[in-house]
This record gives structure tokens, sequence and C-alpha cells, in this order.
């Protein structure tokens, strides 16, 4: 197969592995070196040996994002504060039902309820669940035997339990809680996002010890309010806001005074009757470096390979 050729159909394939690497690290720029492993490793075979170009390159993504996400988990042993996902640009398209499951599967809510699972439970079930692999091609994916296979995907189903943490509150609410949330910051009137929240709401904060933030988890719509009208809205007043598509979900971005510069993210979580379970924020720069770039929408697409192409 001539280079080009090689080159074509990994170039086919890196979204797909990019949406896989990212939902398993819950990080872009890892994700994004996992995938560029896998390439280089793609580059080094006899690709005549292999028979499905498309099955090769998810299990060896797959493998590489498992190496990687043992050391993330060693990682953040000492991480400060509380850990979240890292955002990301998420492509809205309210008209096509079929990319629910995909984009759902990219919430910060979703991505957190994965870490309940062991590294071979999270990738059996989002590669079963969400990308929509055979048993038997899971099982080469992971290198254990197909019964093995099916029992991590069942494992992981029962860890993970109702599939709450994927429901989408539609888009007209989503908007309302954005205005709500801004006239709480900006404007004083804190009554028209408590309306909203969930009376068991919390809120999480990333700040990674290198940004200023609370550093547990507030629980409680009474802790959540008091924190939003006595602290956020001296500190985030300043700030420009603009409203985006992140990880699957209308949030906040919130710059500083640099076209650059990027001080937080906002992000929700919804529960069955549309009330928000959960605010997300976002203040580590590690983390927010990404967003600096125009929005990528290459996460939203891929549920499964494309064979006839492979």
């Amino acid at each position: 197969m001539a280079r080009d050729d090689k080159t074509g159909i990994f170039e086919e394939a890196r979204p797909r592995l990019l949406g896989l690497a990212y939902r398993i690290l819950g990080s872009r720029a890892d994700a994004e070196d996992a995938v560029q492993d896998t390439f280089l490793k793609w580059q080094e075979i006899d690709d005549m040996a292999v028979a499905s170009p498309a099955a090769w390159l998810t299990t060896t993504c797959t493998r590489r994002c498992l190496d990687l996400l043992k050391a993330a988990h060693r990682k953040r042993v000492d991480y400060v504060g509380a850990w979240l996902p890292e955002p990301i640009h998420t492509a809205s398209d309210d008209n096509v039902e079929e990319k629910f499951a995909l984009t759902s599967s990219l919430t910060t809510a979703f991505l957190l309820m994965l870490e309940r699972l062991t590294p071979k439970e999270r990738a059996a079930y989002l590669l079963h669940e969400i990308f929509g692999q055979a048993y038997d091609e899971i099982a080469a994916a992971l290198d254990v035997q197909e019964a093995a296979a099916r029992k991590l995907v069942s494992r992981a189903k029962s860890n993970v339990g109702v599939d709450q943490a994927r429901y989408q509150t539609p888009r007209e609410r989503q908007e309302e809680l954005l205005t709500a949330f801004h006239a709480a910051i900006h404007g004083g009137s804190i009554a028209g996002l408590s309306a909203l929240l969930s009376a068991d709401v919390k809120l999480t904060a990333d700040g990674g010890g290198k940004a200023a933030t609370v550093l547990g988890v507030l629980s409680g719509k009474d802790a959540v309010m008091a924190f939003i009208a006595e602290r956020l809205t001296e500190y985030w007043s300043h700030y420009r806001w603009e409203t985006a598509d992140l990880n699957g979900g209308r949030g906040i971005i919130l710059r500083g005074e640099g076209a650059d510069e990027i001080a937080a993210t906002v992000s929700f979580g919804h529960d069955a009757e549309g009330r928000v379970a959960d605010i997300f924020i976002v203040r580590n720069p590690d983390k927010l470096a990404q967003l600096k770039g125009p929005a990528s929408t290459e996460l939203n697409f891929w549920s499964k390979p494309n064979r006839d192409r492979c």
C-alpha cells in the first residue's frame, strides 16, 4: 500500500480515534498524544499483514489510552482540589438525532461517571455502548477472551447504573439557564437561577492548585446560591462572557482582558426533570489552553468505523 493511501486511511479514522481517546482519558492533550502515538506505530507496521486497518487502529489506540490512563491516575493522587475533565468545544446539531449518543457521552457528568469504572471496564463500555464495537473486537482490543469482554461491559453497566448523566435538557432550557446565570452574576437577581436548580445541586471547581477556587464540592441549593451571590458576583463581574457549546451542551467561557486569556469555563449537568444537578467550573489554566484555538467539531462523529473504506 502506498504511503499516501496509508496516511489517508489513518486520517479518515482520526476523528473516531480522537473521540474514543478523549472519552477514555478526559484530556484533549492526552487524547491527541495517544492518537499521534497510534499514527507513528501505523506508519511503521507492514500494513499488508493487517486484515482490518480499522480494528488495528482502534486496538492500538485503546491500549495506548489504557497506559496513559494508569499514569494519569497516579498523578491525580497529588492533584490539588477536585479534578474535572478538560473542557472541549463541541458542535451542536439539534436536527441530527443519531449524534445524541456521541454528544451526550461528552458531558462532564458522563465522563465523571466513567471514573467509577476500572480502566478496562471503561474502555469496554465505551467501545460497545458508544462506538458500536462487537464483543470479539473488544476482546481483541483489550487482549482478553470474548467472554471476559462481555463481563467487562456487563460490570460497567452495573457500576454506571441508570444513565442519568447522559440526559440532555432541551436547548431552549439551556439558554434560559445561561441567561439566568448571567443575571445572577451581573444583575444581582438570583431568583431566576435558583428556580432552575435542583434541591441537591452540586458545584465542583477545578483549579488544579494553579488558580484560586473553592477546593471542596459545594452541595445543596442554599450553599451553591450563597457562593454564587457572595463570591462569584464579586470575582466574575469584570470578565467578558462568551456562550459556547462545551462538552455537548451550552456553557460559558469567561475571558480576561487579553484576547487569548481564558479565566474559566462553566458547564452544567441536568437531571431528568431538566433541573440543574451539577455546576462544573474549570479554572486550571492547563486545561483551558486548548480552548484558545478555533472550535473543533471532530469529537462529535464516528460512532462506528467505516469498514468499506478501511
